[in-house]
């Protein structure tokens, strides 16, 4: 399976637009999708996701920082670029990936902090985030 999530750790890394027609050869049929935004099952929500993606953000990209593999289940960590009207940010995270027998996703599972990474940049909300986050931190 090593190989194999080889092949999947770089079709994320080459996702764009037109190799997103390619999902099918990465995800099993009714695979299912969860991360911080959204739940679904099946390669045409899963599609969907990657495509809004495209819609929504400038330039995203991944790229793998690193992978344990142990039999049918992997554990990507990862970097995600890109830009939301002009402003650049960037979002590590890690994915849990369990494959079917086919080799492609049967299950996938994001692990990454919205609230730091995404909620705290926006203008109100993120000073009472921060403020909050400072008030529950141990080091406080």
């Amino acid at each position: 399976m090593n190989e194999r999530i080889d092949v999947i750790a770089a079709w994320f890394e080459s996702l764009s637009p037109q190799t997103l027609a390619t999902i099918g050869t990465i995800y099993a049929q009714d695979a299912h999708f969860v991360d911080p935004f959204n739940d679904v099952h099946g390669l045409p929500a899963i599609t969907h996701i990657y495509a809004h993606m495209f819609q929504t953000l400038e330039q995203p990209r991944f790229t793998i920082l690193r992978r344990v593999v142990q039999g049918a289940d992997a554990f990507l960590v990862w970097r995600f670029d890109g830009a939301l009207r002009g402003r650049a940010f960037a979002i590590e995270g890690a994915t849990a990936l369990r494959l079917d027998a086919q080799g492609r996703i049967a299950d996938h599972q994001d692990y990454w902090d919205p609230a730091s990474q995404v909620y705290e940049r926006i203008p109100l909300l993120g000073a009472v985030l921060r403020r909050l986050r400072r008030k529950m931190s141990a080091q406080g």
